[in-house]
């Protein structure tokens, strides 16, 4: 088996795993089937023990665990397996191309060029595990780009009764989360709670309107008030010192059935990113009770479907100055940093288990048209996981 992860990152990006994200589409190149299927041939390869745990059809979770004698800990190092879908891009997505020191293709950044890294530093330890410190999980799950329903049921694994993993039934020491940090260190960032506004009127023939309530009217009163919150947000909420201002947009708006019929329902979808200070729960009805003296217009607020976790760094600062202690002699002077975006880190960290979010590539070339992943990143980061792994 090669442990050169350019090879392995090729293979990766060459099979298909593209989140639906709550669209309805069927095809091949949908959902992490055909990547699960690699990688528990991989983990066979290796002849270390893994489980494959399904979370929605189609859609599984692979784990593998390495113990090494007389280790003191568990590090467990999770990437995910689905990209976003390939909608614009101008380079073909699955045919991964190496030019100028670089890989292109869907997936390369966000986030194969991370599982890559980690499952060579895995597959390295497993070739000679001699003098390792820590006992070392590798997950790959599923769903990151959507509703993040893999790492949910990975942190299940040890903090809820009655589960049935052999691998992974306590919790781990450290979690370190693959996404494109540049080889920094993540250490805290914002969450995401978003869910939708209807606005409710009375169908009727629209040459005769004002025999019915237009719901997109109403739903304009709703809008003009949200935007004023989003400008005035950033000076009601403090600002955290790594993630900086809580933000709120609209970015989904959908009513009517069609031009010559007065609707009776519009639907807006609302983002709302929430700081590590903040309490999740709590922005819903914050942004209800805003509206309630704002808009005359009937609406309601419909169940959240991301609930905003986010990743403080309240914990796992010692374990990122080791990682930073491995980083440094490889790629020079890093330091740990906040984001303003999400990462499974923070369904991890929910569960008690400091978490830190680190991998090679930069996210601003992270769901790209011509998505690519510097090599050189991406064997540094290799390297950097194999040691933090064996003596870190």
């Amino acid at each position: 088996m090669s442990l050169d992860p350019v090879e392995l990152l090729a293979q990766l990006v060459a099979i298909p795993s593209v989140s639906p994200m709550g669209r309805e589409v069927s095809g091949p190149e949908y959902l992490e089937t055909r990547l699960t299927e690699f990688l528990v041939r991989h983990f066979q390869r290796l002849d270390v023990p893994f489980e494959v745990h399904e979370v929605m059809p189609g859609r599984a979770n692979v784990i593998a665990r390495l113990d090494v004698p007389g280790a003191e800990s568990t590090l467990l190092l999770d990437a995910h397996q689905d990209t976003v879908p390939v909608d614009g891009m101008v380079i073909p997505p699955f045919k991964p191309e190496i030019r100028d020191g670089r890989l292109y293709g869907r997936g390369a950044c966000d986030v194969k060029g991370g599982m890559a890294a980690m499952l060579t530093a895995f597959a390295r330890l497993v070739a000679d595990p001699r003098g390792g410190r820590h006992h070392v999980v590798m997950s790959c799950t599923c769903d990151e780009e959507s509703t993040a329903q893999g790492v949910r049921a990975l942190s299940r694994l040890w903090s809820e009764p009655g589960q049935t993993s052999r691998l992974l039934a306590q919790p781990p020491d450290l979690a370190v989360v693959a996404e494109p940090t540049g080889l920094d260190l993540v250490v805290a960032h914002k969450g995401a709670v978003r869910w939708k506004v209807r606005t409710r009127g009375r169908a009727c023939h629209s040459s005769r309107p004002n025999e019915g309530v237009n719901a997109i009217y109403g739903m304009g009163e709703v809008l003009r008030a949200l935007e004023e919150l989003a400008r005035e947000l950033p000076g009601m909420v403090p600002a955290h010192p790594l993630c900086g201002v809580a933000t709120l947009s609209v970015g989904r708006i959908e009513g009517g059935i069609s031009v010559n019929t007065v609707p009776d329902e519009c639907l807006i979808e609302i983002d709302r990113r929430v700081l590590p200070t903040e309490v999740a729960a709590s922005v819903i009805p914050q942004v209800e009770q805003w509206l309630r003296v704002r808009v005359q217009a009937n609406f309601e607020m419909l169940p959240p479907w991301i609930d905003g976790a986010t990743l403080s760094d309240h914990n796992n600062g010692p374990w990122a100055d080791r990682l930073l202690a491995q980083v440094t002699p490889l790629a020079g002077a890093r330091q740990k940093l906040g984001a303003w975006y999400g990462t499974n880190a923070s369904r991890i960290a929910v569960t008690g288990v400091p978490a830190v979010v680190f991998g090679p590539g930069s996210i601003e070339q992270a769901h790209t048209r011509d998505e690519w992943i510097e090599l050189e990143q991406l064997r540094l980061a290799t390297e950097i996981l194999h040691r933090f792994c064996r003596a870190g």
